[in-house]
């Protein structure tokens, strides 16, 4: 009986938590980005937004910890994490969550479509994160956001993870770091039960409550994997490798 509890209210919680996420993305859209709009301009702008994110994210998982819905432990990240490019393995709908929750001021890389999504648009814009245009348009981006101090998150694999099978990684994240010899940030996140993945729907809990472990290891550069003198493909691909050996977690 109280197992059964249990699963009720963390189905109950994990309702509530989608609704507040909405209504708190409407609520920031409506209200208190256009309100930076009319007060700050470039940089500053960006940044106060990001910081927005950041701490209403950290409320966010409080609130979901609070409800018992799900827990999560960071372990290793830098003291000083700046100017990097950021990568992970993608295995629940909540990891770009947690990870803009912990890391400071965060870029990345979202689709088009969210720009003119009602919830999250209006974050989407404030926090002037890097739309995924064409690769041209999109490398120079990446690299300025970089170079200047940023932090850039990206999920290679594209998608969540499928539960079960080795992770597979596209080759953007490696492409970019070769191309711009910026540190890599490799982040590896597990969670012990399958809980929002892209195969299952959000109502779909599991019976031991989710925690989520965050790994951040050590950073490394990309000539400290790739062989000197190699073409930018042949050394994107062996990054790659590199990538996915050091992303793949435990069967789930």
């Amino acid at each position: 009986m109280a197992a059964a509890l249990n699963l009720c209210w963390r189905l109950l919680g994990t309702a509530l938590g989608f609704t507040l996420f909405g209504v708190g993305g409407l609520l920031l859209t409506l209200f208190w980005f256009p309100l930076l709009a009319l007060c700050l301009r470039g940089e500053r702008r960006r940044t106060l937004a990001q910081l927005t994110i950041r701490h209403s994210f950290r409320l966010f998982l409080g609130v979901l910890r609070g409800w018992g819905v799900l827990d999560y432990r960071v372990s290793g990240m830098p003291a000083d994490l700046r100017g990097a490019l950021v990568v992970a393995n993608h295995p629940s709908l909540l990891d770009y969550v947690m990870l803009a929750a912990e890391m400071p001021v965060c870029d990345c890389i979202v689709k088009q479509s969210l720009w003119r999504n009602p919830f999250v648009g209006g974050v989407v814009r404030a926090a002037d994160y890097i739309p995924n245009v064409e690769a041209e348009r999109l490398l120079p981006l990446c690299m300025a956001r970089i170079q200047a101090g940023g932090l850039l998150l990206i999920f290679p694999e594209g998608t969540r993870t499928t539960p079960g099978e080795p992770i597979k990684l596209q080759r953007g994240a490696a492409q970019l770091a070769v191309r711009s010899q910026v540190p890599l940030q490799p982040v590896r996140i597990h969670c012990n039960t399958r809980f929002l993945t892209k195969q299952d729907k959000w109502f779909k809990i599991p019976e031991n409550k989710p925690t989520f472990t965050i790994e951040f290891l050590p950073q490394v550069a990309p000539d400290e994997v790739v062989a000197t003198g190699q073409s930018s493909a042949l050394a994107a691909r062996q990054l790659t490798r590199f990538l996915t050996r050091t992303l793949q977690t435990g069967p789930q």
